[in-house]
């Protein structure tokens, strides 16, 4: 494990494998540097680029601040990059995606980015996210906080939490729950209102690739879509079999292939 001082002091731990070009890998919610789908991909990508895995503020070894902005978790991402060298592809995944996007429009050094799956929604075909879910999420207790944001903010049946509180990863997802608040801003007004309006992704000029499961959501398939039409230049991709837990060895060549 190694860290990096954000701009406003917070230890950022990041792990470094590999060889090659830097990769900087950008979690979802309510994973981390040592659990989730990174660790994996990170493996599957070290042998052609060296790969910077990190926790994201507030989540395994990484420390946080007394508030919260999405402004200091661009510079989290802005002190990872700085430690790989000054500039690296990146590859975040569902609000890590989202995370990821906002920084290169803030002007990051990302080199190409892939998204996959950031969680706006556009379209009818599930209920919008409650405009309230900030404040919500910082209301709840752990348990209740992650049944909220899987129901309310990505939209599954409640029985399917319901059955993940018997899952091994339960523990550990309660244990950064607190964070849940951070991803729903970094989502933030991209879930309200025009969230695909070309205004805010105009300062990307790097390569994007935009790219969803062929199993996921109706809701997904289309916001991933109309985010690549949003964000110019942008090139999009659909895996098959593939859904928003989307699988290691199933992303790594897409991810290899365009960032080559």
């Amino acid at each position: 494990m190694d860290t990096v001082a954000s701009k406003d002091g917070t230890k950022i731990a990041y792990d470094r494998r590999g060889s090659g070009p830097a990769l900087v890998l950008v979690d979802g919610a309510l994973c981390c540097r040592a659990q989730g789908p990174m660790p994996e991909l990170a493996e599957l990508l070290a042998d052609r680029y060296t790969v910077y895995n990190y926790d994201r503020r507030g989540r395994g070894d990484s420390g946080d601040a007394a508030e919260y902005a999405v402004e200091r978790e661009i510079e989290d991402l802005a002190a990872v990059i700085e430690a790989a060298g000054g500039s690296a592809f990146a590859y975040g995944s569902s609000s890590g995606a989202a995370l990821a996007l906002r920084a290169a429009a803030a002007g990051l050094p990302v080199e190409k980015l892939v998204a996959f799956e950031p969680p706006y929604v556009v379209d009818d075909s599930r209920k919008q996210i409650p405009r309230e879910w900030v404040a919500e999420l910082q209301a709840l207790e752990a348990g209740d906080a992650i049944r909220y944001f899987f129901t309310k903010g990505i939209g599954l049946p409640g029985i399917f939490v319901t059955m993940m509180k018997l899952m091994p990863a339960w523990k550990p997802m309660k244990a950064i729950a607190h964070t849940l608040p951070y991803d729903a801003q970094v989502v933030g007004e991209n879930c309200f209102g025009d969230p695909m309006g070309s205004a805010q992704w105009a300062a990307i000029d790097e390569p994007v690739l935009v790219v969803n499961g062929g199993k996921s959501p109706t809701w997904m398939k289309t916001s991933t879509r109309s985010l690549a039409t949003a964000v110019p230049g942008a090139r999009h991709r659909e895996i098959p079999g593939q859904n928003h837990v989307i699988k290691a060895a199933a992303i790594a060549p897409v991810i290899a292939d365009f960032c080559r």
